[in-house]
């Protein structure tokens, strides 16, 4: 199924198109974040604005595993049209949303369309590249990640203050169309598999019943609810159910929606477990670190958000030193295990760093980027390169499962130990969308009195201490997986 002998112009061609998938997915991640106050303004509701952006998440990592195996079975063309597709109509859906259900189940939709392009992009470069050539074209993926991070707030600020909230959705149909006519066009001669396709449709039901209830649960801890809360629970029971009948199902079914076999393949699984800390880290970072100079600083959201720039600068450098790197020497674990030992070095320099000290803040915020950007594509390029051609597509949706899966349980695990934290701070902390602010810390931190805010502003700036060393503590499992993994030569040149 691969097409190794192909022209660079083509081979161009090819990358421009699904560079453009992968921007698209990755910009409305970012870009809808800053019209959630115009959002709750609009419909009067707060209840269920932070699924705005939860729902969206939710369904694009529930649908990545499903693309990565349906292309594998039907060709992966036909798979990312249906995700640009569904993408670019469900942003219609969100512009037209008349009540906040109907914007949360549009962004729903958006969502899979979303898992699609993301997915299926980064499995197709797996048809047309050998994995020792691979790491540069991911890094190019990287460098998408990282230019939505820094436009979507941008152009989602703009758009709000002088538009409507509207048009940050407007936005994607003109793009979401171009990028559907020129990837059917630019992938009008890929490779299709001529296996007989046996669907797996119970196996289907159980993982996006498994995945989105444990998503959900997760989801729910991250926004300050117990544990123990009787939905928290119900959730994570019906995860853990559905997910074991899943695991049962899969070992018997003659063409399982995710081969069980891949999980016995070590290399592999141990660069799942180092994209997932490595997620873990980056994804709860974007949304601590924010939040800390906003409280120990007093910044604003806008200056607050900029202190991010350095980390979404340091992905794209890492990733394409890491894949340059890769590709001339032919091994990937050194790399890997490069980034995997920074992160938690530089983790600690961010928490003995006070926000105030801005250059050398950020020049630990920038080595945190360049660590997790060693790991990402590298870790997908290893994973790619221990499976066989016939389980590309799955082998690249798991990766990027387990990426998603990672970031999620971060910003959970991060929120709830901050909350944890804050119990003896006098102060009605919550992290859901309330008050002037938006954040009900903010609000109870702004509300308190001069000399008490500022006493409140040191113990902030101790308890953000404290989790960050919590979250470098964290780090070193990816480190033990990256000294764990096998010293294994990519194929191909």
């Amino acid at each position: 199924m691969t097409n190794l002998n192909v022209p660079q112009p083509a081979l161009r061609s090819v990358l421009t198109c699904l560079m453009l998938s992968i921007f698209l997915g990755a910009l409305d991640q970012t870009i809808v974040a800053v019209s959630m106050p115009a959002i709750s303004a609009q419909f009067n509701d707060v209840n269920l604005l932070a699924w705005v952006i939860s729902g969206y998440m939710v369904a694009m990592t529930v649908a990545v595993p499903i693309y990565g195996k349906f292309g594998d079975l039907y060709g992966r063309r036909q798979m990312i049209l249906i995700g640009l597709g569904l993408f670019t109509g469900a942003s219609v859906f969100c512009a037209m949303a008349q009540s906040m259900e109907q914007l949360v189940l549009a962004r729903i939709l958006q969502g899979i369309g979303a898992g699609g392009m993301v997915s299926v992009s980064q499995a197709i470069i797996g048809d047309f590249v050998p994995p020792r050539e691979r790491g540069r074209y991911q890094g190019y993926f990287s460098s998408m990640y990282a230019v939505a991070s820094v436009a979507g707030p941008v152009l989602g600020g703009y758009m709000t203050e002088y538009l409507s909230w509207r048009w940050v959705f407007l936005l994607n149909i003109p793009l979401g169309l171009g990028a559907w006519f020129y990837t059917r066009k630019t992938l009008a001669g890929l490779a299709v598999n001529r296996r007989t396709p046996v669907i797996d449709y119970l196996g289907t039901v159980l993982m996006i019943l498994g995945l989105s209830s444990l998503l959900m649960g997760i989801t729910l801890i991250g926004q300050g609810h117990a544990w123990r809360d009787s939905s928290v629970y119900s959730l994570l029971i019906v995860a853990v159910l559905a997910l074991t009948l899943f695991v049962l199902h899969e070992r018997r079914f003659r063409e399982p929606l995710l081969p069980m076999h891949l999980f016995a393949i070590r290399p592999a699984i141990l660069c799942w477990c180092t994209v997932f800390f490595t997620s873990f880290q980056a994804i709860s970072l974007s949304v601590l670190i924010p939040l800390r100079y906003q409280t120990v600083t007093g910044s604003g959201a806008d200056s607050a958000a900029l202190h991010l720039l350095p980390l979404a600068i340091g992905l794209p450098l890492g990733a394409f030193f890491g894949g340059r790197t890769t590709a001339r020497t032919g091994y990937f674990k050194p790399i890997i295990l490069t980034g995997a030992a920074l992160i938690p070095l530089a983790i600690l320099g961010i928490a003995f760093t006070p926000p105030q000290a801005f250059v050398l803040s950020s020049l630990f915020m920038l080595l945190t980027g360049v660590a997790a950007g060693l790991q990402f594509p590298t870790s997908l390029v290893g994973a790619q390169n221990s499976v066989q051609q016939r389980d590309m597509g799955v082998a690249t949706s798991t990766t990027n499962l387990f990426r998603s899966l990672g970031g999620a349980m971060g910003v959970a695990c991060m929120s709830a130990l901050l909350l944890a934290l804050l119990q003896g701070l006098h102060l009605n902390a919550g992290m859901g969308p309330e008050g002037a602010s938006g954040n009900a810390l903010l609000d109870s931190l702004n509300a308190a009195p001069g000399p008490a805010q500022d006493a409140l502003r040191g113990e902030l700036l101790q308890t953000f201490k404290h989790l960050l060393m919590g979250s470098a503590l964290v780090s070193l499992l990816g480190l033990a997986a990256a000294l764990a993994m096998p010293n294994n030569v990519l194929r191909g040149r």
